[in-house]
């Protein structure tokens, strides 16, 4: 039996309206925490990206800095 075969039966209502609200109230919560796992994990890599971007700027202005101190 295929998917269309088991769902071509039943009204507009029940496959657009019932069937999400029941895999929502199932597997709702596995859903969220996959969700909340992934902002977690997209969060975490933009706070490290900006750690390193201001640690590579903060190195870059002191060597600069020192350099240009050398110069006088």
């Amino acid at each position: 039996m295929t998917e269309k075969g088991i769902l071509a039966g039943l009204p507009w209502w029940v496959q657009w309206i019932v069937l999400p609200v029941l895999v929502i109230a199932v597997c709702g919560s596995l859903i969220l925490s996959v969700l909340g796992f992934l902002i977690s994990l997209v969060f975490k890599a933009l706070l490290l990206v900006a750690l390193i971007g201001g640690l590579i700027f903060v190195f870059k202005k002191f060597t600069s800095s020192s350099s240009s101190r050398g110069d006088w």
